[in-house]
């Protein structure tokens, strides 16, 4: 990541973390409830789709007040938080470690991990009615993450993922799955910080083609790591798609042809933001972050 980069995704993530703070604070509950939302929310993510949002946002208007954006943020990783929580759960994945740190319901327990999950989506949703963007925009902006969350986004793509274990999928097969389960909240989460900053149809289209080549790359980078990186580094046990013989890109295409494919959809993206001029330069650093990152 280049120093300019590193310093906007530094703010972006310190924003995101104190307006969460702000939007979900500290409470007493007997129930454990919002203790496991909140340890769910602040487990050292990276905020990679708020800070989609917030590029995606200044592309379309360098001189937006970024405030307008926060709630579209905190929605977002509320959203994305909820994924991991469930996915890592007994019945889906199985994983005991996210991000260096003991998986939310072995943290607490599965059912009071399965109700944090519950609370973060829906907490996703009463945020965005809380912007100050007009109604039109409000109802786009959770018609964006309606549809990339639900049976026709992530969710299926977890399901398709969850059947596809012991099968042998082929390449246009595996990319649907993640096309769905990776790659749908990341194009929501470009075009909703476009749709809050006043994007017009033309800039929308190719600030999607550009999304959903990063999505795609994101994961296709998740499997090199998967095999080319340790535990520690990683922060979820390395080898775990291996052991559970699930397919992946490595499996499926090679190491080298796997890397290859990332570079390819990594050109796609920058190719996709030719007629954006330097507001997109936040763009263009995600991308080579989302490929060249070690965890």
């Amino acid at each position: 990541m280049s120093g300019e980069f590193n310093l906007f995704a530094q703010s972006c993530r310190q924003r995101i973390d104190t307006a969460l703070d702000l939007y979900f604070p500290v409470q007493d509950d007997p129930t454990r409830l919002r203790a496991a939302m909140r340890y769910s929310l602040f487990n050292g993510g990276k905020r990679v789709r708020p800070t989609l949002a917030y590029a995606a946002a200044l592309a379309i208007d360098p001189n937006i007040d970024l405030k307008n954006i926060d709630p579209i943020a905190c929605a977002l990783e509320c959203l994305h938080s909820y994924s991991l929580v469930h996915d890592d759960l007994p019945a889906m994945d199985d994983d005991d470690l996210r991000r260096g740190k003991p998986t939310c319901h072995i943290a607490f327990d599965e059912a009071t991990a399965i109700l944090a999950g519950d609370g973060l989506q829906t907490l996703a949703f009463e945020l965005l009615l809380g912007t100050r963007l007009t109604a039109e925009t409000k109802v786009q902006l959770i018609a964006q993450l309606t549809r990339a969350s639900g049976a026709e986004g992530m969710v299926l793509g977890q399901a398709i993922d969850l059947a596809a274990v012991d099968q042998q999928l082929n390449l246009a097969q595996l990319e649907n799955m993640h096309r769905h389960k990776t790659g749908a909240l990341i194009r929501a989460s470009v075009a909703m910080g476009a749709l809050a900053a006043g994007v017009d149809d033309r800039q929308l289209a190719a600030l999607d083609n550009y999304a959903a080549a990063i999505g795609l790359a994101f994961q296709v980078q998740d499997d090199i790591l998967d095999v080319t990186t340790d535990t520690a580094t990683l922060g979820k046990q390395q080898g775990a798609d291996i052991a559970r013989n699930k397919p992946t890109y490595v499996s499926l295409l090679g190491l080298e042809t796997a890397r290859a494919k990332a570079a390819e959809l990594h050109n796609q993206a920058l190719a996709s933001l030719e007629t954006f001029g330097e507001s997109a330069e936040h763009l263009r650093q995600m991308a080579d972050y989302i490929i060249h990152r070690i965890n």
